[in-house]
């Protein structure tokens, strides 16, 4: 027989503070020493700001050319109510369950005991991990475009490649993918949350300051454009704003808080949609009032004006700095659920987390999975496309319909009453969004086909 290591008990202890089970025949090494559940609610609130706010609100501008004032503004105000209230309920079942004793740690884990084990494991799983995967991939992608940014601000005729810079960022996840537990990020979370703050704050600023000055764009707010493409335009834009408030993995985010955890998510979610409406607002309102229908997909090619940047370099450099950072940050919270499986498969919980037993898969696996999603970001610098159709079939699914299902199933609210009925007007809807957002992303990919190659220096 193996002897057990002494340090084993302090893995028992907390396994058992997850709520799990903790025989030793069924020991879960990824609930172990990924989700420790240690965090407070302001840690919760630094994981769930940085897992849904990022680089993408630059986009918000573009957004608002393609519905205009007034349905940009209600569809963002109404899609972060959407999003606040469907958490929420999410938390709500959490906690009911973790209350019956059975604390659910994984998204995963609650499709199994609230829809059926076969949800879980051939529906659930599956989509969060493609979906978090891909969003590692896109952010590295994000990361080597910003460092070509920077790159070219002061040396506009360089040589050097995208899928070079595309490497450099990917060295910095591939180091801090071994960051052990979920809980170990909430420092470089803090930071992210501020950083989200300081390039929302430089993005507005910037935004002001051109719109103010000599060399201002005309301001034009009508939407331009066929009937069919400013339909498709639309669609498009709704799309973009519910994945924008996508998140995908709150259960494992509420795994991290230590027990008891009713009202913790609801403080985190307090202090990250504080954030969000702070700085997707604030965005979206100064950049279109700026650029109008001119506004580019992302507000910082506005910055650079058509001849010459429109801003000083130091403040480009700034901006792109911290948005770099920020994508670090992103990156690593979204190798968590990859991370929690390979420790499930391969970790021994009976051994100490940093045993040598564990700590040498542990490291080859992290590496060799981000080393593969820096390898495909090189690959296919047009995975943007590609991620904004998973994004329709896998966060809208995750973040706006499973949890009014979960809710229903869970809490049973009488069919005659609001609650039932508004759970399942949400579904409905949300459903319908999924198949405009998969329509208008397949129409997208087809009209950008021409463009797509491998390794391509976009």
């Amino acid at each position: 027989m193996e002897p057990a290591d002494p340090k084993s008990m302090d893995s028992l202890s907390t396994h058992k503070e997850n709520g799990a089970v903790h025989s030793p025949e069924q020991l879960d090494a990824g609930a172990l020493f990924v989700l420790k559940s240690r965090g407070s609610w302001l840690h919760c609130g630094y994981h769930l700001t940085t897992s849904i706010v990022g680089p993408v609100i630059f986009s918000f501008p573009f957004v608002f050319s393609l519905l205009g004032w007034l349905p940009g503004l209600l569809i963002t105000a109404l899609q972060a109510l959407l999003t606040f209230y469907s958490y929420n309920l999410l938390s709500l079942v959490l906690e009911h369950h973790a209350h019956l004793g059975k604390r659910q740690l994984r998204f995963r884990d609650m499709a199994a005991d609230i829809l059926g084990p076969r949800w879980g494991k051939y529906f659930v799983g599956p989509l969060q991990i493609a979906i978090c995967y891909g969003a590692v991939i896109t952010c590295i992608l994000l990361g080597g475009q910003s460092l070509k940014f920077i790159y070219l601000l002061y040396n506009p005729s360089g040589k050097m490649q995208l899928y070079q810079f595309i490497t450099i960022f990917g060295t910095v996840p591939l180091m801090l993918a071994q960051i052990p537990s979920f809980h170990s990020l909430r420092h470089i979370n803090l930071a992210s949350l501020l950083l989200i703050l300081a390039y929302s704050a430089l993005v507005v600023a910037g935004s002001i300051h051109i719109g103010n000055s000599r060399n201002a764009p005309n301001k034009d707010y009508s939407i331009q454009g066929s009937k069919e493409n400013r339909i498709f335009g639309a669609i498009n834009g709704i799309s973009i704003i519910a994945t924008t408030y996508g998140c995908g993995i709150i259960p494992e985010i509420q795994a991290t808080m230590a027990p008891p955890v009713k009202g913790k998510m609801f403080k985190g979610l307090c202090i990250c949609f504080g954030v969000i409406v702070s700085t997707y607002f604030s965005v979206a309102i100064s950049g279109y009032w700026t650029f109008g229908n001119r506004s580019q997909p992302t507000i910082l090619s506005n910055f650079m004006g058509e001849t010459s940047p429109l801003l000083p370099t130091w403040f480009l450099l700034l901006t792109n700095i911290f948005t770099l950072m920020q994508l670090v940050a992103v990156t690593v919270i979204y190798l968590q659920p990859t991370n929690e499986v390979f420790e499930k498969w391969f970790a021994n919980p009976r051994m100490d987390q940093f045993s040598a037993r564990n700590v040498l898969p542990r490291l080859v696996l992290r590496s060799v999975s981000v080393i593969i999603a820096t390898i495909f970001a090189a690959m296919l610098p047009f995975f943007g496309d590609i991620m904004a159709l998973f994004g329709a079939f896998g966060i809208i699914p995750l973040d706006f319909i499973l949890p009014m299902i979960f809710y229903n199933l869970t809490f049973k609210p009488s069919r005659k009453g609001i609650v039932f009925w508004g759970n399942t007007l949400i579904v409905v809807a949300s459903s319908a969004l999924v198949a405009m957002g998969a329509l208008a992303s397949v129409r997208q990919i087809i009209l950008d086909a021409n463009t797509y190659h491998l390794f391509a220096n976009m």
